[in-house]
């Protein structure tokens, strides 16, 4: 038995046939082994080989290149077009216009941030939001949002900053006229792994990490991403591709997000669906998987593992199967080698578990919630609890 065999072996200990029957893991890819067949054995032989692959194949089959000009810094610069307090004086509200000097073309796009007085520098969770729902009224009072619970982000010694991915790149077909895409990469030039919607969106979170850095209210060693649904593709391609963002959290994020591809879950998503009805979110390459789940080379799990050494969250709901929960307990249970490679624990988990008890032992967190395809305040209560449990609370002023 491979080594990689052994660890799926050791993954499937102590889940009984009957919890699991057809739904096990098919013929998983091989996390600690390189495309090539060699071994990797050290954090060294991650970092030099296997990070990079991986990465490299979801560049190039999944979610597309993007242009060098769009992660050059000195390209970008920001304006804070609005100070004042917020929350009954609990908070400062900023609002910032994050602005792209293109090659092509000039480019900028909103971000809304509070920040909690008093308790400088703050961690921050980054919220890349896909619902139309805003927390700032014309007046700058707070109102409330069911998808960001901004009051309760801050009341718990938190920063959060949120933009709207449909300000950045259109979540529609044809949409690669729009948006960022062209000030850097007239669409006549585009290939078949040319950057596509969610690598848009990833990049815009990674342009708030800039102004971040640059904000001394906010902690920039403690931020996490938070996405829901398609925003939590973009969360975990943020995380893979920016290791400034110290934690991950992937809500409900499904097929081609979080959810394993070598599993038979007949009632999730699958590549054919997506790629069908939200072609271009994925670069041209990707349909080549459709109907290959199963000869995939690679799979979520890898991608989840590109995350460690640092924090994961993975969420899932009970009554969301079309996003595959199972596939998405079993992606972060499996790159959780990764972070052994590291001395960490990963998931620290034989099964899934029951809704409403979250498993964060380890450097991965997976918790099941009752309900449909949301994201709620339970949600964000689990991410900031187990950003707690990693010391990320900031001290009383």
């Amino acid at each position: 038995m491979t080594k990689g065999k052994m660890a799926l072996a050791a993954a499937l200990m102590g889940v009984s046939a009957s919890a699991w029957g057809a739904n096990a893991p098919v013929n998983v890819p091989e996390l600690m082994k390189s495309f090539s067949g060699n071994a990797i054995k050290s954090v060294a032989d991650w970092e030099s080989v296997r990070n990079p692959e991986i990465l490299e194949a979801y560049r190039t089959e999944v979610f597309g290149v993007r242009p060098k000009a769009a992660d050059e810094r000195k390209r970008v610069s920001f304006e804070v077009f609005d100070v004042g307090e917020a929350m009954d004086g609990r908070a400062v509200r900023k609002q910032v216009r994050i602005r792209y000097a293109g090659p092509h073309g000039q480019f900028a796009f909103p971000v809304t941030v509070y920040i909690p007085k008093g308790k400088a520098p703050s961690p921050a969770f980054v919220y890349a939001a896909i619902y139309h729902d805003t927390v700032v009224d014309k007046d700058g009072c707070v109102v409330k949002s069911r998808f960001w619970p901004a009051e309760e982000i801050i009341s718990r010694g938190y920063a959060t900053a949120a933009f709207m991915v449909t300000n950045v790149a259109a979540d529609a077909k044809a949409g690669f006229s729009q948006g960022v895409f062209p000030s850097v990469q007239p669409e006549g030039e585009r290939t078949a792994d040319s950057w596509a919607t969610i690598s848009a969106w990833a990049w815009a979170a990674s342009r708030v990490m800039d102004w971040i850095e640059a904000e001394p209210l906010i902690d920039a060693k403690r931020v996490g991403i938070v996405g829901h649904s398609r925003g939590g593709k973009t969360a975990i391609w943020t995380g893979a591709n920016d290791r400034r963002f110290a934690m991950v959290c992937s809500n409900d994020s499904g097929c081609s997000g979080a959810k394993l591809n070598h599993i038979n879950l007949p009632r999730s998503e699958s590549i054919a669906k997506i790629t069908n009805r939200f072609p271009y979110w994925f670069c041209v390459n990707y349909r080549r998987h459709v109907g290959r789940e199963m000869e995939m080379p690679f799979d979520q799990h890898e991608l989840l593992a590109l995350i460690a050494p640092r924090l994961l969250c993975v969420a899932s709901a009970t009554n969301d199967a079309w996003a595959g929960p199972e596939g998405e307990w079993w992606s972060a249970k499996l790159a959780s080698p990764a972070w052994e490679l590291y001395g960490k624990k990963g998931l620290v988990a034989d099964s899934m578990p029951a809704p409403g008890a979250p498993q964060q032992e380890g450097c991965v967190s997976y918790h099941l919630r009752a309900g449909g395809h949301d994201l709620s305040p339970y949600d964000w209560k689990c991410y900031m609890d187990f950003a707690d449990r990693h010391g990320w609370r900031p001290a009383a002023p």
